[in-house]
């Protein structure tokens, strides 16, 4: 007996679906899909999920200097004649940052091999790469679901039926995290 379903379709297909339906679980929190298609992805949610668990407290503070652009009061950046050309005026600034030990860098690594980016479009600029932004997952995964679910021995989502599809009759579920 097979391991898995094939639901169908070639296995690179299969695999770009699965990312799909995982990613848009965790950015969204919930999706509706078909039962064996929630069950495929449940298994794969829940893996991530107790990865991000079991490495949510592996990082250490680290102080660093970083060069920060100056700007002026509309937010452009103050630039200075050096040279004769126009260079942007950098300062330096001390930032605490989270460094990942090696177990929690490799989860991330892992984390980021199922996921796909996701880059959220402001409704008033729908169409326009400006003011658009690169969703970190793996962070959101850290920061927000592992602390939530970290009493939890899994059981982190939770799939309830819907009804029959209207086309095909296809039993539609709910799959969300708890």
């Amino acid at each position: 007996m097979a391991k898995y379903r094939k639901l169908g379709r070639t296995s690179s297909q299969r695999k770009a679906l699965l990312r799909n339906q995982v990613t848009a679980l965790i950015y969204h929190g919930r999706i509706i899909t078909t039962e064996a298609k929630a069950k495929e992805v449940k298994k794969i949610a829940e893996g991530l999920i107790a990865m991000a668990v079991k490495e949510r407290d592996n990082f250490e503070m680290v102080k660093v200097t970083a060069k920060v652009p100056v700007k002026d009061k509309d937010g452009k950046r103050v630039k200075e004649v050096v040279d004769g050309k126009k260079v942007t005026k950098f300062e330096s600034v001390e930032k605490e940052i989270k460094k990942d030990m090696p177990s929690r860098l490799h989860v991330r690594h892992q984390m980021l091999k199922v996921l796909n980016p996701v880059v959220y479009v402001p409704k008033e600029a729908a169409g326009r790469k400006r003011n658009t932004k690169k969703v970190d997952l793996v962070a959101k995964l850290f920061d927000e679901y592992a602390p939530k679910y970290a009493d939890r021995k899994g059981g982190y989502t939770r799939i309830v039926k819907i009804g029959q599809r209207k086309g095909d009759a296809a039993m539609e579920v709910v799959l969300e995290l708890v």
